[in-house]
């Protein structure tokens, strides 16, 4: 047992911001196997799993000063979550090649699941578009780039507080869409 075990994600997230390597080691000893379990689940394919989890751990070693982190694991968890996404949208551009490519990728209903997951975010990036213009730029950026709102709202050059009301206003709008056309399926 090393003494960053007995850190809690505060003082780990500190040190990190810091850039102690240790910390940053400990954080990936925490969290490696939890999110490859959920990103497993998502994606049936241990490689693509592998990568995104390693993925999720180099951007925050990167970001480690930029990002102002308050919860570790909500924070690593939506990490996951969009590269996950930001994967399912690349492969909806770019599909398999044929059918056994997709079969190699997933087994049984995964397929389907995948195909739905990629659906959804097509879908929500279509209704994204039809907000209104700073609502949908600032939810693009944040939620589908995973840009910090701080930063989507400097380049939008408007505050943050102004950036936080327009992401609101979006999500109220998208979870309401969301729900009537999960309704109509």
């Amino acid at each position: 047992m090393n003494a960053f075990s007995l850190f809690t994600d505060k003082e780990l997230v500190f040190l990190l911001q810091k850039g102690d390597a240790l910390a940053f080691t400990e954080i990936y000893n925490r969290y490696w196997d939890k999110l490859y379990y959920v990103a497993y689940q998502r994606l049936s394919s241990a490689v693509e799993s592998e990568e995104i989890v390693q993925g999720v751990f180099v951007q925050l070693w990167e970001k480690r000063a930029e990002r102002n982190i308050q919860n570790l694991s909500f924070y690593i968890a939506a990490m996951l979550r969009y590269n996950i996404y930001r994967y399912l949208a690349r492969q909806y551009r770019h599909p398999v090649s044929s059918l056994s490519d997709a079969m190699e990728l997933h087994s049984g209903n995964q397929v389907e699941i995948a195909l739905d997951d990629k659906l959804l975010l097509k879908e929500i990036e279509k209704m994204a578009k039809k907000l209104p213009r700073k609502c949908s730029l600032v939810f693009i950026q944040n939620k589908l780039l995973d840009q910090p709102l701080a930063e989507v709202a400097a380049s939008l050059q408007i505050s943050t507080k102004t950036a936080e009301a327009h992401l609101t206003k979006a999500l109220k709008i998208l979870r309401k869409e969301l729900a009537i056309h999960l309704f109509l399926l």
